[in-house]
């Protein structure tokens, strides 16, 4: 796993400043959220230990066999936001690569915890913890 990908997002975070700043950007990450095609909206693609309505689908990568792509969506905005950031992060990676990812510094870096309820804060990691077996299955 390259740590470029995750310290660009610490970095661009970190250009942001307060919260407001970054919980806007978050919520703008979600609205350029490619939509998320229906049949994957299944449960067997559904975060449940979520508060919100998400989803997470990987595919293989058509234009880079071995890797994968993934989609998402989710019904609130603050979390489709970190859904789109973990898609992006995650997308275009092999299944090795997306395993292995250690979204812990990621999380600190965008010091998540700090401003999301300990409901959410599990939540978010459920969606990273789906979106690692996911790899593992495809």
């Amino acid at each position: 796993m390259r740590h470029d990908d995750l310290q660009e997002i610490i970095d661009n975070f970190d250009l942001l400043g307060d919260w407001d700043q970054r919980y806007q950007y978050l919520v703008e990450l979600g609205e350029q959220l490619p939509r998320m095609p229906v049949e994957d909206k299944t449960d067997a693609n559904r975060v449940m230990e979520c508060m919100s309505l998400v989803h997470v689908a990987a595919h293989p990568d058509p234009d880079r066999p071995g890797n994968l792509r993934y989609t998402g969506d989710c019904d609130t905005a603050i979390i489709k936001g970190v859904v789109a950031l973990l898609v992006g992060l995650f997308s275009g990676k092999t299944p090795a690569d997306i395993v292995s990812l250690d979204v812990d510094d990621l999380f600190k870096g965008l010091r998540l915890e700090e401003h999301l309820s300990p409901n959410r804060h599990v939540g978010v990691y459920a969606i990273v913890n789906k979106m690692k077996r996911q790899a593992r299955g495809v």
